[in-house]
């Protein structure tokens, strides 16, 4: 009886682990992930602990498309391919944050233009060239990446989609959510990121980092410059983060991630 009540919560916990990262795929790809979801806010703040691994999946994506490519066009042609790809799994979700952050960062002038700027679904100036800027660096380093091998690439590519994700986890463990009134046109965004959650999103993301051949792990601190730029232009005017700004954080430290691997490489 004591092995059977044993097997039977393991199956539960299995489970409900199992729905979270349906609902992490739900929330941040276009992933289909079936029927007999039950939505509610502790879910899916609880949810965000699979966030680098959904990375991982968009990753995987990313790099198969490259592989499939590849072979049939252009170096480069192929890792735009595989960008746009990814840009469609995930909705643009996070292209389109880092675009509402610089309109407000860069054209607000206090905590409450800056958000009123973020839910515009207008793109200004700033907007358009933080992203064909992060856009442009991000093709252009892993194409040079790609000369160094195919393997290399697909690892690189994958490590750059968990890691990137886990800096935005950090971000909601390290600041609070900054509300935003009714009218915004966010998606859901975790509010209350438990301890628990973080370590779950941290364990992943070493798993992801050891997918790299050894010593290209100091890549990771190519993160560090634009990811600690951006955690203190969102304290310093925001007080905390919202949707947008965990977006600009994943596509700004995954931009320098592949650079750093470009200075290694």
């Amino acid at each position: 009886m004591h092995g059977e009540s044993t097997y039977r919560e393991f199956y539960q916990h299995v489970r409900q682990e199992w729905q979270l990262f349906r609902l992490a795929l739900m929330f941040y790809t276009r992933i289909p992930v079936g029927e007999h979801l039950v939505y509610s806010e502790d879910a899916h703040n609880r949810s965000t602990r699979y966030f680098p691994l959904v990375g991982g999946v968009v990753g995987l994506g990313c790099a198969l498309v490259y592989l499939l490519a590849e072979p049939f066009t252009s170096v480069a042609i192929a890792v735009v391919l595989s960008t746009v790809f990814g840009i469609w799994l995930t909705g643009a979700f996070h292209e389109d944050g880092l675009a509402d952050t610089c309109d407000g960062l860069g054209g607000g002038w206090d905590k409450a233009r800056i958000l009123d700027i973020m839910k515009d679904s207008r793109v200004g100036t700033y907007g358009l060239v933080g992203l064909v800027s992060v856009l442009a660096i991000k093709c252009l380093a892993l194409t040079e990446i790609a000369g160094q091998g195919t393997t290399l690439l697909v690892m690189v590519v994958m490590c750059g989609h968990v890691l990137s994700r886990w800096s935005a986890v950090l971000t909601m463990h390290q600041l609070p959510y900054v509300r935003l009134d009714e009218s915004s046109k966010s998606k859901p965004v975790t509010k209350a990121l438990a301890s628990e959650d973080f370590r779950i999103a941290s364990v992943t993301s070493l798993a992801g980092l050891l997918l790299l051949p050894w010593g290209w792990q100091l890549a990771a601190l190519g993160m560090l410059p634009p990811g600690l730029y951006l955690y203190h232009k969102l304290k310093q005017w925001l007080g905390g983060y919202t949707g947008d700004g965990l977006g600009a954080m994943q596509q700004v430290t995954e931009a320098g991630f592949y650079l750093a691997v470009v200075v290694l490489v």
